[in-house]
């Protein structure tokens, strides 16, 4: 694990890499959030809550997929992370999963960023 590094979980199709930024969490998912990964993605943000850090970052620039699992997995944290004082930013989202939230209406409740650096700029 590298320096700076809170935690790393891994299965086949998903990687999440988690690291602190100031008073943020980065959480970088990469390779593909559905009904079978979408753990391996709540597990790391449910850790990040649980140790204080209320103001996550998720880097959606290497997520190839998300479905409806992957998207309430985030709208959940979303929730956990207001009732805190804090929230969710979502970062660098590729066309097809920025898809899915216009679609579904859930880019109008979250923060949404270009890059990782806007949405990490407090």
């Amino acid at each position: 694990m590298d320096r700076g590094t809170v935690g790393s979980a891994h299965q086949n199709r998903l990687l999440v890499e988690v690291r602190q930024q100031g008073s943020s969490a980065v959480v970088t998912p990469a390779g593909e959030l559905d009904h079978h990964t979408a753990e391996l993605l709540q597990e790391p943000l449910d850790a990040c809550l649980d140790n204080g850090l209320t103001r996550l970052v998720v880097d959606c620039a290497r997520l190839d997929f998300c479905d409806s699992t992957g998207l309430n997995v985030l709208l959940g944290a979303r929730l956990k992370a207001e009732a805190a004082g804090g929230g969710v930013h979502l970062a660098g989202m590729q066309p097809v999963v920025a898809r899915v939230f216009e679609i579904t209406g859930a880019d109008a409740v979250f923060t949404v960023h270009e890059t990782l650096g806007a949405a990490l700029v407090e």
